[in-house]
């Protein structure tokens, strides 16, 4: 795996087939102007700023987090910040490319 890959989906062995299998919540963290010029359906927005400020209501949620965003850098980080802080969470990439793999 070259390590842009590495960098951008975070190495995991788990693919997003087990994470949804799992009933995992989908976070967009693109700005809130982004998202509503199209996303996932049923995907959470919540921009990467802000996603520190979040990690208590996204744990409540008691499931396992793909976070998105327009290419993957953004979303590279906030699964950085969410397994940090204990969350189960994997990088889907970029949303276009993520929902086409749903």
């Amino acid at each position: 795996m070259g390590l842009l890959s590495m960098l951008v989906f975070g190495g995991k062995s788990e693919n997003i087939k087990n994470f949804v299998e799992k009933g995992a919540v989908i976070i967009d963290v693109r700005t809130p102007g982004e998202f509503q010029g199209g996303h996932i359906k049923g995907s959470k927005n919540i921009p990467l700023n802000t996603i520190g400020n979040q990690i208590e209501s996204i744990k409540k949620l008691n499931k396992p987090v793909i976070a998105c965003c327009a290419s993957g850098m953004r979303s590279a980080q906030a699964t950085s910040i969410l397994k940090s802080n204990g969350i189960d969470a994997m990088n889907g990439g970029g949303w276009s490319s993520l929902e086409n793999k749903l």
